[in-house]
């Protein structure tokens, strides 16, 4: 029992989706049209992409990227900067999720270089900016996040009109995101350890901390070059592939086939790594919206809420069920997908759970005995509603 409280606490919005999808098949009795409730294009992108996330990840690309990046600054608010941009930059094409679970830990160990003092004075900050910096950045492309994806599918526009959708709210995000890290950080020189010897340093203190003669990462990857280099090149080309699919130019079984068979070969493991509670969600929900659509009391009154009001009403609910499963609901009983895309977009901002992956980074800080919580959550919530609210002044600006 003790298990299923806490299943049910971790994948609440799973355990939500599936109860509705559940509840509603006693209104509408299971029959042929339940197939083409679930939207198999979007499953199989998501699928691939967290394949070639894992993959990538697994090989520490993007913190060997992290690394060389940080290898020769000096200053604290370079620093910041680079820490808060990488999860900014990155989001758009890895996904808000890989971006956080990426950089948060990699920025615990960089801000220790710098010493106790700076570390407790900058650690939730930047570990909120990047939360947000990720949240923000994620909302330009596709490939960003799960409801930019599966709203994108639907919409049936290109990749570039899609990306000028977002465009002047990314814009601002990102005047927004550095004038706050100027803020809270100072230009001084430091004497931070750069990105190579943090590297260097955290797997030597792995080494040493299992008391055993365990290679470090450094030795650890010259020992596996060649098996390295060859799945770097395998998850880059299936990330092209995954790419060709989302701006439609490749049918999507071909390129799930292709990921999935390649993965099972080259490196099975990866697909463990799926979040598969994920994608159990949409399917969660694809099949409670594709009911309650077929009930047409229900359909007409929720169309009826919502029909001109897509963005702020996409907004309010992101806070309470998040933006993903928001998307994914409202999409069902509207056709200004347009506003959706925004509406969500922003909503991820606002509350902890309006972004489901502004709890990665709430989890990641949480694991840590250093970090009050309370006043995480604090500095979490007013930086959000402020961000929020001169987002959503914007979109009335250009509205």
């Amino acid at each position: 029992m003790k298990k299923v409280i806490e299943f049910l606490k971790k994948e609440a919005v799973l355990t939500a989706a599936l109860l509705l999808a559940i509840i509603s098949s006693f209104v509408v009795k299971p029959d042929k049209e339940y197939i083409e409730y679930v939207d198999l294009r979007t499953l199989a992108i998501l699928f691939s992409l967290m394949c070639v996330m894992a993959g990538l990840q697994g090989l520490g690309v993007f913190k060997r990227i992290a690394g060389g990046l940080l290898n020769s600054v000096k200053s604290e608010r370079k620093i910041v900067l680079i820490l808060v941009m990488l999860c900014f930059f990155f989001s758009m094409l890895i996904t808000n999720d890989v971006a956080l679970i990426t950089f948060v830990p990699f920025t615990f160990t960089t801000l220790e270089m710098l010493g106790a003092d700076k570390y407790k004075k900058l650690v939730i900050p930047v570990v909120v900016l990047q939360t947000i910096a990720a949240n923000l950045g994620s909302m330009l492309t596709p490939l960003g996040n799960p409801q930019n994806l599966y709203l994108y599918g639907k919409m049936e526009t290109d990749f570039g009109s899609f990306v000028m959708i977002m465009l002047p709210y990314t814009v601002a995000s990102l005047v927004l995101v550095v004038v706050s890290a100027f803020i809270f950080t100072r230009g001084k020189a430091t004497q931070a350890e750069s990105g190579a010897e943090t590297e260097k340093k955290t797997g030597a203190e792995t080494a040493t901390r299992d008391g055993s003669n365990r290679m470090t990462l450094t030795e650890m990857f010259q020992k596996t070059n060649n098996r390295y280099h060859m799945l770097l090149v395998l998850y880059l080309l299936l990330f092209i592939v995954a790419l060709m699919t989302v701006v439609r130019v490749l049918p999507y079984e071909i390129m799930f086939f292709i990921t999935l068979i390649l993965v099972l070969i080259a490196d099975r493991k990866t697909i463990l790594k799926v979040d598969w509670s994920l994608l159990l969600t949409f399917v969660g929900f694809f099949v409670f919206i594709g009911n309650m659509g077929r009930v047409p009391a229900f359909s007409e009154a929720l169309s009826k809420v919502i029909t001109g009001r897509e963005t702020w009403t996409a907004i309010v609910s992101s806070q309470v069920i998040s933006n993903v499963p928001a998307a994914l609901l409202l999409s069902g009983f509207t056709s200004d997908l347009k506003a959706l895309v925004i509406g969500t977009n922003l909503g991820g901002l606002g509350t902890l759970i309006a972004s489901m992956a502004s709890l990665i980074s709430y989890k990641l800080a949480a694991a840590r005995k250093d970090i009050k919580m309370g006043k995480y959550l604090g500095f979490f919530t007013v930086m959000n509603v402020v961000f929020l609210c001169v987002l959503a002044v914007l979109y009335v600006i250009l509205s």
